[in-house]
């Protein structure tokens, strides 16, 4: 596939392009804007997000709408007990007509997978699944397929309900770059919900495409042009270093939380139109980017301690670096 041109875009067409995409993905997912604007900023990162709330907020509308605005090859996975990692991988299979054996891809093969319910298949099925998102590559029977860029899981998980469900351990969790949840929407918001549906008279909704695959690619590559000035980076490391030695926790974030924390926010700075990343920029994806890599002591499950509160302790205790200028950037 052919590299990106890291010239190709500059930063404020990149910045006019993800607004663009926000604003069309809201017409569908509606008064959502800072958790739209999250995923995007996990998958300008080039990572993959865990989407996990209640039934019926619009995790899967989300998923997409994404897809559609994006430009992406879309599958869907629907994860139940008896998913094998065949299902999702693909398999080889005899054909009688050439009496030999062909690949059949899988929907691991597309741009943007919806991995719908993801705690609800067993382990060795999850396994498959993040290896990819890890690896960019699926290897059957010894032989090795690479999947093509861009490739981003959009994952939910259902948060109530864990009989017959199979929790991702923490280590895996670790592989999403950011969970994000959208939570219930207001009364005017849930109104407006009923009043598009009314209006459109049909329940699928189609968006518009903003850009296409190799548009996202370079988009993505003008992201790494974003300033990280030392001062930010090390704030990055300091709150990332700050949830091991917290008192409720038994696990804290990897370095594998600070880089993402890093380059999320530069993610999340692009989109709000500059080129350089301030410490705000950084506490505001810091939720989303540490929290579900944190693992709460067992005797304090019951209690209201859970990763989001650590990362808000983390926040408060930790000194905020001097603001920075454009010029200083």
């Amino acid at each position: 596939m052919k590299e990106p041109d890291m010239t190709q875009l500059e930063l404020p067409k990149v910045s006019q392009l993800a607004r663009s995409i926000l604003d069309e993905v809201e017409t569908a997912v509606i008064g959502k804007r800072d958790a739209l604007t999250m995923v995007l900023s996990g998958i300008l990162a080039g990572g993959h997000v865990l989407l996990e709330d209640f039934p019926g907020l619009g995790k899967t509308l989300a998923a997409r709408s994404f897809a559609q605005t994006l430009g992406l090859d879309f599958a869907r996975a629907q994860f139940t007990p008896d998913l094998l990692p065949a299902d999702l991988t693909g398999s080889f299979i005899f054909d009688q007509r050439v009496n030999e054996f062909s690949f059949r891809k899988g929907p691991l093969f597309t741009g943007l997978l919806l991995a719908d319910e993801i705690n609800r298949t067993p382990p060795k099925t999850q396994a498959a699944l993040l290896e990819a998102m890890q690896e960019r590559q699926v290897t059957i029977e010894g032989e090795t397929f690479a999947l093509d860029a861009p490739f981003h899981v959009l994952a939910t998980a259902n948060p109530v309900e864990y009989e017959g469900t199979y929790p991702l351990p923490e280590a895996q969790l670790d592989r999403f770059m950011i969970q994000v949840s959208f939570g219930y929407p207001t009364l005017d918001e849930e109104w407006d919900v009923l009043h598009r549906r009314l209006d459109r008279q049909r329940e699928e909704q189609t968006l518009r495409g903003i850009i296409d695959a190799p548009t996202l690619l370079d988009m993505q590559a003008a992201v790494e042009q974003v300033t990280v000035d030392e001062s930010v980076g090390r704030y990055c490391v300091a709150l990332a270093t700050a949830t091991r030695s917290h008192a409720h926790v038994l696990m804290g974030s990897s370095p594998r939380g600070s880089l993402a924390l890093m380059l999320v926010a530069r993610s999340f700075a692009v989109i709000a139109g500059r080129d350089y990343v301030t410490p705000e920029d950084v506490k505001a994806v810091a939720t989303a980017v540490l929290a579900h890599r944190i693992a709460v002591k067992p005797e304090l499950w019951m209690s209201n301690a859970s990763g989001a509160s650590v990362v808000a302790a983390v926040l408060a205790s930790v000194p905020t670096p001097a603001a920075l200028e454009p010029d200083n950037a």
